[in-house]
C-alpha cells in the first residue's frame, strides 16, 4: 500500500496523522497547508485527502470537514512512516531502578513493572506472566495480625512467590501451623494444578483431618494462586483510558476493554499472543480481535528467562491515538530490564 503512494501523498498522510496523534481532532487542509515543508493549495491537499480516504487510509467524522485516519492508516503509519524515538538515559535509569527496587520476587517485580508503564505512559500497563509450573518445595502460613496472612511458596528452582489472604478474626496460630503441615504434606513435588482437585476434594468431603479454620485456611491458599492454569494478567493504571474520552461511545468502548480484561478467556488469548512473539508486537484496534469491540492499541514485548525462553511480555494497552514514537522504545527496554532480572 505504501508503494502505492506518490511523494506528496506521503508527505500529506505523514503530516495529517502526526497532527492527529498530537491533538486528536480531525485535521483540515488549512492546518496542513502550514504544516507541510512545500507550498500547496488547500484545494489541492483536500484533493489528496480525498483519494487517501478513498484507498481507506483515512475517514471524515461527520462533525468536521477535516480527516482522521482509519485503523489500516494508523497501521501504514507505524509500519512505514514512525520514526521512533530513543529513550533518554535519565528515563533509562528510571526503569532500571523502578524494577529492581521490587527484589527479588518475580511477582512484584512485574507488578512494579506494570505499574511503572502505566506512569510513564498515561495509559494501562499490562504484564503478561505464565503461571507457575515448576513443582514446589515448600509452601507456608505467615500470620500478619487481625484478619490478614501470608501465604509463602518456594518453589523447587528457588523461586519465592506470595500472596496476602484473609483470614477469620480469632484465627490461632494452631490453625495455620496445621494448614502449613497439611499443604506440604500433599504438594511437596508436585504442581499446585497437579493437587489442587485432589485436596478441595478431601477438605470438601471432611476426609483432611482439619478443623473448620484450618480447611478454610487451605482453600484460601489454594484460591490465593487463582487464575487456573493459563497464567496471570497484571493491569495497572485502566483510569488513565478515561482520561483519553472525547464522546460517550469511547466511554462504552473503554468499559467493554475493563470487561475484556476481567474475563478468564482473555488470558488464553493473551499468553497465546505471547508465545508466538518474537520483538515488539503492535496490535490496532479491531487488528487485535480480542480488543476489536474497545477500540484500544496494544504494544507489547516479551521478556526472557535465563534460558532465552520467552515466557511472558510486558506492554501497554491505550487509545488508537497513542504516542507511538515514544512508548515503543518504553515497552521495549523494559522488557530487555525485566528479562536480565528475573534470567
Amino acid at each position: 500500500m505504501l508503494s502505492d503512494l506518490n511523494a506528496r501523498s506521503r508527505e500529506i498522510f505523514k503530516s495529517l496523522v502526526d497532527a492527529y496523534l498530537a491533538s486528536g481532532a480531525p485535521v483540515g487542509s488549512k492546518t496542513l497547508s502550514r504544516l507541510l515543508d512545500f507550498p500547496l493549495s488547500s484545494a489541492t491537499i483536500r484533493g489528496v485527502m480525498s483519494d487517501l480516504e478513498t484507498a481507506g487510509l483515512l475517514a471524515s467524522p461527520h462533525t468536521s470537514a477535516g480527516r482522521v485516519p482509519t485503523e489500516r492508516g494508523l497501521k501504514l503509519f507505524v509500519d512505514g512512516f514512525l520514526e521512533i524515538g530513543a529513550l533518554e538515559n535519565d528515563e533509562r535509569h528510571a526503569i532500571e531502578a523502578h524494577c529492581r527496587t521490587a527484589g527479588v520476587n518475580m511477582e512484584t517485580i512485574l507488578t512494579q513493572a506494570s505499574g511503572m508503564l502505566s506512569g510513564l505512559s498515561k495509559c494501562a500497563g499490562v504484564v503478561i506472566a505464565p503461571k507457575t509450573r515448576a513443582p514446589l518445595k515448600h509452601i507456608e502460613f505467615v500470620h500478619l495480625g487481625t484478619g490478614r496472612a501470608l501465604v509463602v511458596m518456594v518453589t523447587a528452582d528457588g523461586a519465592v512467590e506470595n500472596r496476602l489472604i484473609k483470614i477469620p478474626a480469632g484465627t490461632l496460630p494452631f490453625a495455620l501451623t496445621e494448614a502449613t503441615n497439611y499443604l506440604n504434606a500433599r504438594l511437596q513435588g508436585r504442581t499446585i494444578e497437579e493437587a489442587r482437585d485432589e485436596i478441595l476434594a478431601e477438605t470438601a468431603s471432611h476426609k483432611a483431618q482439619l478443623d473448620e479454620v484450618s480447611a478454610r485456611l487451605v482453600s484460601a491458599g489454594l484460591a490465593a494462586w487463582g487464575g487456573g492454569k493459563n497464567g496471570v494478567l497484571i493491569v495497572k493504571g485502566q483510569a488513565n483510558l478515561l482520561n483519553n474520552i472525547q464522546a460517550l461511545e469511547d466511554l462504552e468502548r473503554v468499559r467493554n476493554l475493563f470487561s475484556v480484561l476481567e474475563a478468564q478467556e482473555s488470558m488464553t488469548k493473551l499468553l497465546d499472543l505471547t508465545e508466538k512473539a518474537d520483538g515488539i508486537q503492535i496490535y490496532i484496534g479491531s487488528e487485535n480481535k480480542l480488543f476489536d469491540l474497545a477500540g484500544c492499541s496494544m504494544i507489547t514485548a516479551p521478556y526472557r528467562n535465563s534460558d532465552e525462553k520467552i515466557v511472558g511480555a510486558v506492554g501497554i494497552i491505550g487509545p488508537t491515538r497513542m504516542n507511538y514514537a515514544r512508548i515503543i522504545p518504553l515497552v521495549d527496554y523494559t522488557s530487555q530490564v525485566v528479562s536480565k532480572l528475573i534470567g
